[in-house]
């Protein structure tokens, strides 16, 4: 596995709105606010953001890949659905609304378990870009994988992935009836906001889209309940 460094390692440097981490949002800062009140330390802030944005937003991969708006926490929050990167975002800002430092970061994972019409649409079960949230917690980088809505967990029968503010929360290696679920197959980079275009540039020379032609469409929640 190829692991890249972090652009930076200083908290302070991931504390202010980016473009696509838009933690000044209105929309963002009313969330954050909402899922921690009540909440006295950090780590239970981060811990209830990560519940909120986990399974109050939907996960979908099914997109529009060449649109900024894709990439992007506050539309993510507003439309209740998204991706890993959109919904990663989103768990960074709404962190940085509450006082967190967070950023993100991504991976390049083999998803076993995917479904085969996505399998088919994407021409591998190699996902690049995955996001996931960084956020600072008690002195240290904690990774945080808000991608799969609790719901989606059930119809897939993998385990619901947990965070407790201390230790990373990556996917799970293997399903609930021991079956290969996500495999790991690089880490990349932090950032203080999403890369938008290296992306979509990297998405389109590895799955051979043609510049805005990188939408697909479809239910993945009920294609997830057909394939177990």
């Amino acid at each position: 596995m190829v692991a890249e460094q972090a652009s930076s390692d200083n908290p302070q440097d991931y504390l202010a709105p980016g473009a696509f981490v838009d933690s000044g949002d209105p929309g963002i800062v009313a969330f954050a606010k909402r899922a921690t009140a009540g909440s006295g330390t950090e780590i239970e802030k981060a811990v209830r953001l990560y519940t909120a944005v986990r399974d109050e937003i939907r996960y979908d991969p099914y997109v529009h890949y060449g649109e900024d708006e894709t990439y992007r926490a506050s539309s993510c929050l507003r439309a209740g659905r998204g991706y890993c990167v959109a919904k990663a975002a989103l768990l960074a800002a709404a962190a940085r609304a509450v006082g967190i430092p967070a950023r993100v970061s991504f991976a390049d994972v083999r998803n076993h378990l995917c479904t085969p019409r996505l399998r088919e649409l994407m021409g591998t079960d190699v996902f690049i870009y995955h996001g996931i949230a960084e956020l600072f917690l008690d002195g240290r980088w904690v990774k945080a994988t808000p991608t799969f809505n609790i719901q989606l967990c059930e119809k897939f029968g993998v385990h619901p992935l947990d965070f407790d503010g201390r230790n990373d929360a990556l996917f799970h290696p293997y399903d609930k009836a021991g079956r290969k679920h996500m495999e790991y197959v690089r880490y990349r980079n932090a950032t203080a906001d999403v890369p938008c275009e290296e992306i979509k540039a990297a998405m389109r020379a590895t799955y051979g889209w043609a510049e805005g032609r990188e939408i697909i469409g479809g239910d993945f929640a009920e294609e997830a309940e057909a394939s177990r």
